[in-house]
């Protein structure tokens, strides 16, 4: 009887032991796969992708154990389909948290319909819209990107210095194109500029003549385009183009993407301005891209960054609550992110987990910035001015 009980117990250990060894801690990333942004999206997973890999690299998470990353399309713009895709990730995959959504609107409809609900923590790296931060949220959508309120003031700025008094827009009808136009828009025109014709419209529609008629009878021969590189905004800036309506082109992030001139071509597109989210020149942003440049990714990848950011906040948020539990994740993210603390920057991984074992406050100090959060789990941002020249956007400064 005793060796009975000794051998069962023996099989009982070597069971725990083999379901510890294969244990694994899941993140979840919810990306535009299919529809605006398709073209930008599997960078930016790459992105995140580069975090797990460096962690799993330098011996996995809380003690050891894999982590992984799964990812799920929303579509960008169809919030069922970003609502069936968090619920999946949350309730079928038991992920602990969410890299994502990247479109404002999915990521609205993902937090308020599955994440919030079920107290998992989400960090976009991409949704820029204000409204992001008016989600009855419990402190659980935070954003390695700046808000939309900051670029779209910043890019107001940047064209009245530039001499550019009047500009016809048009902007995609969703919580990203409302939000940055109306960001531009209340600068813009506080400060001197005219919009002489402003138009929502509907994505991914094949013509858009039209509405670009309307604007053109403004007399203005600036056309500012607040939409998507893959879908509307191609197409609007095709037609165009094709109409002679205007001379001159501008955009914002959702417009930036070698994918944008490719499609409307390098000489239509010569001399576009375009504004998006940068990263300041501290230590964490070049050890990035040494690290991005060593895995053969594009290390100024649109929000790339950001997701890198994203997912190693993360990470690092779930070594110091001491489990894959969902609940105190956002406390425990804070904790890590804010200062006071020893820095922490892009990769170094071991070192930070030796401190937290060690009861050391940690301050990560990222791919993107700073990423200091404030009460609503936004960050202060940098905005890069982007041309295009010789056939593709071009950093051309930085505007803090």
């Amino acid at each position: 009887m005793i060796k009975k009980t000794l051998l069962c117990s023996a099989i009982m250990a070597a069971t725990a032991m083999t379901s510890l060894a294969h244990a694994e801690v899941k993140l979840g990333f919810l990306g535009g796969f299919t529809g605006p942004i398709e073209s930008l999206t599997p960078p930016i997973f790459a992105g995140a992708q580069l975090a797990i890999s460096q962690i799993n690299e330098q011996g996995g998470i809380l003690g050891g154990q894999p982590l992984t990353i799964i990812s799920a399309d929303t579509t960008c713009t169809d919030a069922s389909a970003a609502i069936n895709a968090a619920d999946r990730m949350i309730n079928s995959e038991n992920v602990t948290a969410i890299v994502g959504a990247l479109c404002s609107g999915a990521t609205i409809a993902s937090a308020n319909n599955v994440a919030v609900p079920a107290g998992v923590l989400m960090v976009s790296p991409a949704s820029t819209s204000p409204a992001i931060a008016e989600i009855d949220d419990n402190d659980l959508v935070f954003r390695t990107t700046p808000s939309d309120a900051y670029q779209g003031e910043v890019l107001a700025r940047l064209l009245l210095s530039k001499g550019i008094n009047e500009v016809a827009m048009t902007f995609v009808n969703n919580d990203y194109g409302q939000g940055l136009a109306n960001a531009f828009a209340a600068t813009y025109e506080a400060e001197g500029g005219v919009i002489a014709g402003r138009a929502a419209h509907e994505d991914g529609r094949a013509d858009y003549r039209s509405e670009l008629g309307n604007l053109a009878s403004s007399g203005a021969e600036t056309l500012l385009v607040l939409a998507y590189a893959d879908t509307s905004g191609q197409t609007i800036l095709r037609q165009a183009y094709e109409s002679g309506m205007f001379t001159q082109f501008i955009g914002a992030d959702g417009m930036v993407g070698d994918s944008l001139v490719n499609a409307v071509g390098a000489d239509v597109l010569e001399g576009m301005i375009a504004t998006r989210p940068g990263k300041p020149d501290i230590p964490g942003t070049q050890t990035y891209a040494e690290a991005a440049r060593a895995a053969g990714m594009d290390p100024n990848a649109v929000f790339a960054s950001q997701a890198y950011d994203a997912a190693f906040l993360i990470a690092l948020a779930i070594e110091k609550n001491g489990s894959a539990d969902r609940a105190g994740l956002n406390e425990a993210l804070r904790a890590v992110a804010l200062p006071p603390g020893e820095v922490i920057l892009p990769g170094e991984w071991s070192k930070a987990v030796e401190l937290i074992a060690q009861g050391i406050d940690i301050n990560y100090e990222g791919a993107a910035g700073t990423q200091d959060f404030d009460e609503r789990g936004n960050v202060p941002g940098v905005i890069e001015e982007m041309v295009v020249r010789d056939g593709a956007f071009r950093t051309v400064g930085l505007i803090q």
